[in-house]
């Protein structure tokens, strides 16, 4: 029960953050997506299951006050923490990076699905000027917030969302 209060606790100061402190330390309108970096983090770190729920969650919120159709967010952050997810066999808490790698490329694959759903089937095909502007420089800039956040997420999954079991509770004892 403390960890899902942790966890929950997380993606609220999560978008908190990313509502105020990351947007004055934009470049260029561009802004570190904090969100993308706690649903990867989540992902690498626990599994496909708690990378979908952070996913699923941190969306919610951005859809709840910043989305114009509800669910959008939920649904592109749900998929990134799924498939962040299936790099938690290979995950190495130590090693940076496998989650900066990973951040680049959800952020690549978040940022050309919106592109993809919210321009694209408006009618603007300004792909190369969107990528040049907004992609390319939002994905290095998420890249290096991953640097810092991520051991911060790392301490916090450690220390007070890790799951241990009692013996009483495992699958193996005999009751």
């Amino acid at each position: 029960m403390k960890g899902k209060i942790v966890y929950f606790l997380t993606i609220v100061i999560c978008f908190l953050l990313q509502c105020t402190v990351m947007d004055l330390i934009s470049i260029g309108s561009v802004t570190p997506n904090l969100m993308l970096v706690f649903c990867v983090s989540m992902g690498l770190m626990r599994g496909r299951k708690s990378g979908l729920w952070a996913g699923f969650f941190s969306g919610l919120f951005v859809d709840l006050f910043f989305g114009s159709v509800f669910g959008f967010y939920a649904l592109i952050y749900m998929y990134i923490g799924y498939l962040s997810g299936y790099a938690h066999r290979i995950y190495y808490d130590d090693d940076v990076k496998v989650p900066m790698f990973l951040t680049a490329i959800a952020d690549l694959l978040y940022n050309l699905s919106v592109y993809g759903l919210q321009f694209l089937l408006r009618g603007r095909l300004g792909l190369g000027t969107y990528l040049y502007r907004i992609i390319i420089p939002e994905m290095f800039y998420t890249v290096f917030i991953t640097l810092i956040v991520y051991r911060i997420f790392r301490y916090i999954n450690y220390h007070y969302m890790n799951i241990t079991r009692k013996e009483s509770e495992s699958i193996w004892v005999l009751k």
